[in-house]
This record gives structure tokens, sequence and C-alpha cells, in this order.
């Protein structure tokens, strides 16, 4: 074996482990396959009357969910249940899913129940967050604006339908007739013969959809995305073959 030719082959073994081991290093740091990150933009439900908005923002590691609820232009100084509505198609229900009462259109809860599914989390403030709770107004949001910061564990079924793309957040509350107050103005709640449909009836709405770039802590230290581990495995390998390609340069200059 020459020189050239022994030099080529050392630096291939020196920079072989690196191509090898970045991708390694870089997939540590990815989530592991249980671990999700959801978003969902919340709009008014059809004849609802909301002119809010709002965002939601999931992180599912296991059972375990970050859940972060933002919204606006709800009715002011009353409760607003939330939740995920799971297994079904994922959706918000569209205008046509709306009934009359009253003389007035509206969507009920259970209308939208073949589209968002039924309660699979309730979004309380404390204590639990199951479908029992899907009611427990003394543990909602209050006010015309969310600021909902909580993490919780979350049901199989939950954890499934979030993963799958077939989770919805959905927010309660409306006040079809703008008189300030949850009335009777379209009779009783589907859910709650006590309660008026007002409290009840989706006031936003939105699929919960996976992000197009989650976080990624640890590996190669901070925040990295898809695009920057890529980035690093194509280093390594560019290094890698212009190693190569200078070794073959010089083996070929010196036997001219």
């Amino acid at each position: 074996m020459n020189r050239t030719t022994a030099v080529a082959l050392a630096s291939a073994a020196v920079l072989a482990p690196t191509l090898a081991l970045a991708p390694t290093a870089v997939a540590g740091g990815m989530p592991k396959g249980d671990s999700v990150h959801l978003q969902a933009h919340l709009k008014p439900v059809p004849f609802s009357k909301v002119k809010g908005s709002g965002t939601a923002m999931v992180t599912l590691k296991g059972n375990h969910a970050t859940v972060k609820v933002k919204a606006n232009g709800l009715l002011r100084e009353a409760p607003h249940a939330q939740h995920f509505h799971i297994a079904a198609k994922g959706q918000c229900p569209p205008a046509s899913a709306a009934r009359t009462v009253n003389g007035r259109k509206s969507i009920f809860t259970t209308d939208g129940a073949p589209f968002y599914g039924p309660i699979g989390t309730s979004l309380t403030t404390t204590g639990d967050t199951s479908p029992d709770s899907g009611l427990a107004i003394d543990r909602f949001p209050v006010g015309s604006t969310i600021d909902y910061h909580r993490t919780i564990k979350v049901s199989d079924a939950a954890a499934k339908s979030l993963r799958e793309g077939t989770a919805v957040v959905v927010v309660h509350g409306i006040d079809v007739n703008g008189n300030g107050k949850y009335d009777d103005v379209l009779g009783p709640s589907d859910l709650d013969k006590s309660l008026p449909a007002e409290a009840t009836n989706p006031a936003l709405c939105g699929p919960l959809m996976m992000s197009a770039k989650g976080p990624v802590k640890g590996g190669l230290g901070g925040s990295q995305d898809a695009d920057a581990m890529g980035t690093v495995a194509t280093t390594a390998g560019v290094g890698l073959l212009a190693a190569a390609a200078g070794a073959l340069y010089l083996r070929r200059r010196r036997s001219a």
C-alpha cells in the first residue's frame, strides 16, 4: 500500500464515524414516537353570533398533554366550557347542521357531534379533566378572553384521537340575542335541561392538526427542527465526500 492510498483510507476512517454518528446524535434529540405537536385555529361556529377567534396548541407525550388555549370575543363574565371532542370526523360543524328554535338557527352541542364527536377531555382549570367534568362550569375559564395553560393526563381514547387527527377543540357558550347573559332564548340545553342552551352551545371550534415543525430538545443542544437535522447529516456526508475526492485527486496527481 503506497502512502497516498494509506492517507485516503485514514481520512475515510476518521470521517466515516462522523457520518455514521451524526444521524444517530440528531435522532437522539428528536421526539420519541409518541410525542406529537398539534395546533388549531379556533373560528366561530355558524349562527353562534360570536365574532372572536382563538388558537390552541397541544404537545402530547404518551398520555400527558400540555395544552394552551387563547381566545377572545366571548360573552363577558360568563363561564365557557372547553373540551377536546374526539373520535369522529375531526371537523367543525357546517351551517347545515343547525336547527331552528324559536325562529333562530343555532347549532346545539349534539348537532355537532357527528362532526367533532363526544367529549374526550374537559379542559378544566383545576381538578378532574374527564368527560364527567364536561359541565363543571365552576372550573372553566370565565370572561370574554381565555388564556389557558395546563398540563393534564388524557385517556387512551383521547390520546389516540389526538394522534390520528380526529380531535377538535370546542369552546362553548354563546349570546345569540346580545343581551349579555345566558338565557332561554334557545330553550334548554341539549346536555342538561337545567341549563339554557346558550350556556352549552358551541361558540368557537378548531380541528387539531399536526404542526409542520415541532421543537426538539437535546441531541445537538437547544431546539432543533427537521431542517436543522437534515443540514447536520448532509454536512457530515459532504465532509466525507470532500475528503475522499481530495485523496483521489492527490493520488491521480502523484501518479501522473
